[in-house]
């Protein structure tokens, strides 16, 4: 029989709204050091009120929040206590990583209070529920729920999830990933079905820097699968490119980023492909009380802690990236957006706003100066 990982005293979530990502310490948030810079960059909840004045679309065309730096979502406030006991096996967190950590929680409660945020699944309209409920994986053994993002691991866990279900021996099987069979989707389920596993299950998601997400998806997608080049650069090319319109020897396999952003900028958010639609839209985290939000930066410690957290066995562990991984370096992303007319990237971030301001992402600096180096 084979042992069972430890839990570091870790326990498996037995309750339904108290558990949730929302949750904070405001004895931590009234800390002093929580204070600190804040006459240099303005805060998660300064942004907040830009976001709900509208003041926001201005700042960005005046670059005023190309500074403001904030790290990756860790998750609920819970974490802070599971953090401090995993500590004591492993390297200690500091306190001021932890106060970030509840300010991101803060503000994913503070932005979803308001009136016009969703506050169930249930008031979501029929294509938004739609969208969410095919997009959570569900395994009734270990009673987690898992809302899987394109373009942040999400071929990674779902091999997990495989191995977990026993539909594969081990997530080092060198085999294409089929994205449907022996997964078990939330859509399938009955409503009552639904209802119980939301409120029992352990509930998680991961997120990426919005930019470099969307930017590895345009590489991916458009510069190795026929299929996309087919079926959606050809109508890019087509639509956005002088004097192709009625070409019909037009391949899709060219396709500019600023072509694709032009696409996007075209695109209703609530019906883009899965892969380019915000992360806010396909996991919907005002409507669902995700009790940890894992960051692609922290990839595989945040990895581990959800595995010892639903108590997945010791040989189950998170793959290595694959060989063919071709990353998206700082670098990378710098040169794509620094190349793009700065109108078109102004345009562009308020589709994405929401994954920057919840997830707390710093908006992308292209300032001219910046730019230049």
């Amino acid at each position: 029989m084979l042992p069972r990982r430890p839990d570091y005293g870790v326990k498996r979530p037995g309750g339904g709204r108290s558990g949730s990502v929302m949750n904070f310490r405001t004895t931590v948030l009234n800390s002093g050091s929580g204070r600190r810079g804040s006459a240099v960059l303005p805060s998660v909840l300064t942004f907040l009120v830009i976001v709900a004045s509208g003041g926001l679309l201005l700042m960005i065309e005046k670059g005023m929040l190309n500074s403001m730096e904030t790290p990756p979502p860790r998750g609920d406030g819970r974490r802070l206590d599971l953090i401090r006991q995993a500590g004591r096996h492993g390297p200690a967190v500091d306190v001021d990583s932890q106060i970030l950590q509840e300010i991101r929680n803060r503000t994913i409660r503070t932005m979803c209070s308001q009136k016009n945020m969703p506050h169930s699944i249930w008031s979501l309209s029929p294509l938004q529920r739609k969208t969410l409920l095919q997009h959570i994986l569900v395994n009734d053994q270990y009673h987690f729920l898992y809302c899987y993002v394109p373009k942040v691991a999400c071929s990674n866990w779902k091999r997990v999830i495989k191995v977990l279900n026993g539909a594969l021996e081990s997530v080092d099987v060198n085999i294409k990933m089929d994205h449907r069979n022996d997964l078990l989707f939330l859509s399938s389920l009955k409503p009552e079905e639904i209802r119980y596993r939301l409120k029992h299950y352990f509930k998680f998601m991961f997120v990426r820097e919005p930019m470099e997400r969307l930017l590895s998806a345009y590489r991916n997608k458009f510069g190795e699968i026929e299929f996309y080049q087919k079926k959606y650069g050809v109508e890019i090319i087509k639509r956005y490119r002088k004097g192709r319109a009625k070409e019909a020897s037009v391949s899709g396999d060219d396709v500019t980023f600023a072509e694709f952003v032009h696409y996007l900028l075209d695109e209703d958010v609530e019906r883009m492909n899965e892969h380019w639609m915000p992360m806010y839209n396909l996991c919907q985290p005002c409507a669902v009380n995700y009790n940890f939000i894992g960051s692609h930066e922290r990839l595989e410690s945040d990895a581990e802690f959800v595995l010892q957290h639903i108590g997945a066995p010791p040989y189950v562990h998170f793959p290595e990236r694959q060989t063919w991984y071709k990353p998206v370096t700082t670098e990378t992303l710098h040169y794509y957006l620094c190349s793009l007319p700065q109108k078109l990237l102004r345009e562009l971030l308020p589709k994405y706003i929401l994954d920057f301001s919840l997830f707390t992402y710093p908006l992308p600096n292209t300032t001219t100066e910046h730019c230049r180096h």
